[in-house]
């Protein structure tokens, strides 16, 4: 399958004052033709620095450290400069974002917005098309009475509208590539739905790639087809959304399994979290980010990061436990 964006090695710091922060450490995976790719993991873990590394949305403390690859369509993007970037930004590559409220200016028409994003790319459109345009997009999206809402300032909207003007924004110029930071976090599980549905058919009807960063798997089951596993910015596991669920390879996957609430479960029961806190970046283990929290870590698991272990096609997983020489006591993934 054509992949749409491949990313290699990946490493971003960002040059504080305490120090470097190592957010994202060598960050492999890639993007295929039309398919929607989860990235989950916890705060921290290295997500969303991921993401914004790609169009380069990073403060100027960022640092994209050298022999990092970020290619779309065979065009490495950390070599271009800034006006080429910001032709490929809201054109060939879109994002969505947590909060649609910081997104959006308060002082301007939610209609002349999304204008301004078609005509940043296209200025020979008439200001007839542009409108008309727009009202195309708030009908796909679902937002009622376009032409009345075409007028209406960000605060006349609820969260879900304004995401769904987000949406639209993204979709102005019908991207190649869609990036979702997190587009329903801040939304009630009704509206969440919804914004999940939209995404599914704008996918489907578009032919858009999309990447779509969560904290939550039970939100990648509902919509993507390849889950990447984020923690201490690295990718613990990727696998195909089934192969996570039924065949999980990592124990950091399997706490986030175990923190997901089930319908069918005991309500008195409480759920299992994962106990610890993330690493401190400024200076990240020399093993596996996740060993000081894992209940089943050896020593070797501090010491020395593992390689990655290919389950099966697709699957892969960065973890001491998989390999042969691990003792099969107290190991989740041995069943000798």
């Amino acid at each position: 399958m054509e992949h749409i964006l491949e990313i290699n090695n990946l490493r971003t710091s960002f040059l504080t004052g305490n120090g470097e922060v190592q957010a994202v450490r060598g960050v492999t995976f890639h993007v295929n033709q039309g398919e929607i790719l989860g990235i989950v993991g916890e705060s921290g873990s290295g997500k969303s620095v991921t993401s914004m590394s790609i169009l380069q949305l990073l403060g100027s403390t960022a640092v994209i450290k050298e022999g990092s690859s970020i290619l779309f369509e065979n065009e490495e993007l950390t070599k271009l400069k800034k006006k080429e970037l910001r032709a490929i930004r809201g054109e060939k590559i879109s994002m969505i974002f947590q909060d649609p409220m910081s997104s959006l200016n308060p002082l301007i028409p939610v209609g002349r917005q999304v204008e301004e994003m078609i005509s940043e790319h296209h200025p020979e459109k008439k200001k007839d098309e542009l409108k008309a345009m727009v009202l195309e997009l708030f009908d796909r999206v679902k937002i009622p009475e376009p032409e009345k809402r075409y007028r209406s300032y960000p605060h006349e909207f609820s969260g879900g509208m304004r995401q769904r003007v987000m949406i639209a924004m993204a979709l102005a110029n019908r991207p190649r590539l869609l990036i979702a930071d997190e587009p329903t976090t801040a939304l009630d599980v009704t509206i969440q739905d919804q914004i999940l549905k939209q995404l599914r058919e704008l996918q489907r009807d578009y032919g858009t790639s999309i990447i779509f960063i969560t904290h939550d798997l039970g939100v990648v089951a509902e919509l993507c087809t390849r889950v990447a596993v984020m923690y201490g910015g690295l990718i613990m596991e990727e696998a195909g959304i089934d192969e996570i669920f039924e065949n999980p390879r990592h124990p950091y996957t399997l706490g986030l399994l175990a923190a997901i609430p089930d319908i069918k479960q005991d309500k008195n029961k409480r759920l299992t979290p994962i106990e610890g806190t993330p690493p401190d970046m400024t200076d990240p283990p020399a093993g596996c980010p996740f060993a000081a929290r894992c209940p089943y870590a050896r020593n070797i698991c501090a010491v020395k990061q593992p390689e990655y272990v290919q389950i099966s096609e697709g699957h892969r997983s960065m973890c001491w436990l998989l390999d042969g020489r691990a003792p099969a006591g107290n190991n989740p993934f041995r069943k000798d």
